[in-house]
């Protein structure tokens, strides 16, 4: 079809004015405080590291970045509300890693790999399993041998079902030939609380039991790393006793899908800045937390080979089965 010359022109004029807007407010970004979506309860160590990065942050961008908690649903409860906020840039947050597992257990009705920019991977984190300091389980393979001689009997607190944690937790027991009685809460802040409470035996959680431990309150039976961490070099990796899981579960930066590209060019600037600033490394040192910086897209690409993984993994767990049961 041949449109008559002016009406070519109007169109001409028409898609410029809807990009000169979209070019300005680009150039302006960022003009007022940041909102990023913490999923997770206040006080915990995924908490306490998104909050000194949104201060490093802040610095580069020029704005105030203001941590919102929306915990719940084992972190997809904020995933959700970010991946559907306004495509703008003044919404922004964490990614759980889990949500490469619930999208396909159907419990987040969310796309990772549609729903979602993907600005930065910054760190990892230290997993264990911890007692309390007067708990008659003295290493792992007491409390392995507690749940042989009791199924299901030996409590273990999680930041939820279907999270790093639980799946860790429960990888290993399937490795280990034993059965635990799970209890979820809605993050690592309350299930630490009800461990030093003695509410239940052990807790399964990134390091928010590592001061706890250093001031005498609790026992750290393993870790789930590698290898073992510098602030815990005494304690062993569960691969060291004899159970092959490696667990790190990284914490990364995302944005609504359909971010600007200019916009989505300076958050990633952005935050490779903070990841990699003193304040945030400061605060990974204090919880063992390694730093495990990647770009954008190659943290796109990590999240896609992590889902391929997570395939694997909820049919060899039976993950659909445990989460019908909690």
């Amino acid at each position: 079809m041949t449109f008559p010359r002016l009406t070519r022109r109007k169109f001409a004029l028409s898609s410029l004015a809807v990009a000169v807007p979209s070019l300005g407010r680009a150039a302006t970004y960022p003009d007022k405080p940041i909102t990023f979506i913490c999923p997770w309860p206040a006080g915990g160590t995924a908490d306490t590291l998104m909050r000194a990065l949104c201060t490093a942050a802040a610095k580069p961008l020029g704005q105030t970045v203001v941590v919102e908690n929306k915990a719940g649903a084992s972190g997809m409860l904020g995933l959700k509300a970010l991946a559907t906020a306004k495509p703008d840039g003044y919404t922004i947050g964490q990614v759980p890693i889990s949500v490469t597992r619930f999208a396909q257990l159907g419990t987040v009705q969310l796309d990772p790999m549609k729903d979602l920019t993907y600005l930065a991977r910054v760190s990892g984190q230290t997993f264990g399993i911890a007692v309390r300091a007067d708990s008659p389980y003295k290493t792992l393979k007491d409390l392995v041998a507690a749940a042989k001689a009791a199924p299901g009997k030996i409590t273990y607190a999680s930041a939820g079902i279907g999270g790093a944690t639980h799946v860790g937790m429960e990888e290993f027991a399937h490795t280990a030939g034993v059965q635990f009685n799970h209890i979820p809460y809605k993050g690592g802040a309350p299930a630490l609380q009800d461990l030093l409470g003695g509410q239940v035996d052990a807790l399964a959680d990134s390091s928010s039991w590592a001061p706890h431990v250093k001031a005498g309150k609790l026992r750290l039976l393993a870790t789930w790393g590698a290898k073992r961490t510098v602030d815990f070099p005494e304690t062993p990796t569960l691969k060291e006793l004899g159970w092959d899981v490696v667990v790190d579960a990284p914490n990364g930066i995302g944005a609504p899908k359909g971010l600007d590209a200019a916009i989505e060019k300076r958050l990633r600037e952005a935050f490779k800045a903070a990841a990699n600033s003193p304040e945030f490394l400061a605060a990974c040192d204090k919880i063992d937390a390694p730093p495990m910086y990647l770009d954008g897209p190659d943290y796109a690409a990590y999240i896609a080979a992590t889902y391929k993984r997570d395939t694997q993994l909820i049919e060899r767990l039976k993950l659909r089965e445990l989460l019908a049961k909690g």
